[in-house]
């Protein structure tokens, strides 16, 4: 819980750096890049979180892989002092409260959409411009599978849920047959 307000804050002051610079979908980029290379090196994430390692040591270390992923400024220097106040761990949770701000930021929804079967691209293009028509923002949509729904779609925009799968009409029709 501690860390999730920690992460908050860092996220929170990013997005209004990113803002101020215009640079919010560039750091939405560099973010989850730098931490799926830490995420999937258990070196050099023991490295980072090593009490063995000096803070210059690790702050070169991530130094090397700034430069590398060819980050901002701006960026490294987040992830710099990140280092320094020993966060580097919170970054993960950075990184997704980051993405939820930065939408915000930009006015952008990233609905889930569900269906039993592929959709095609104009199925798709569709759903996105009633969805953007709907809530007045850009659509980012997130298309998966789900062979359990029979058919239809469900899609998921934060705590709403619109769902016109067979399955859920399946399940109504059975509703109202055993209440007579």
């Amino acid at each position: 819980m501690i860390n999730n307000a920690i992460a908050r804050r860092y996220a929170k002051a990013l997005v209004q750096l990113g803002s101020e610079g215009g640079l919010i979908e560039r750091f939405s980029q560099e973010l989850p890049a730098v931490d799926a290379v830490i995420s999937g090196n258990a070196e050099l994430r023991a490295a980072l979180g090593n009490p063995a390692f000096t803070a210059e040591q690790k702050k070169q270390i991530m130094r090397e892989l700034v430069a590398k992923l060819g980050c901002s400024a701006l960026v490294a220097n987040f992830l710099l002092l990140l280092v320094d106040k020993n966060r580097v761990v919170c970054l993960p949770q950075i990184v997704e409260i980051y993405g939820t701000l930065a939408d915000a930021q930009s006015g952008v929804v990233r609905p889930r959409i569900t269906s039993a079967f592929e959709l095609s691209e104009t199925q798709v293009s569709d759903i996105t411009t009633a969805l953007e028509q709907k809530t007045g923002k850009k659509v980012a949509p997130q298309v998966g599978i789900d062979p359990s729904l029979i058919g239809g779609v469900v899609t998921q925009i934060g705590d709403i849920a619109y769902d016109s799968s067979v399955k859920t009409q399946l399940a109504r029709i059975h509703d109202i047959l055993q209440k007579g």
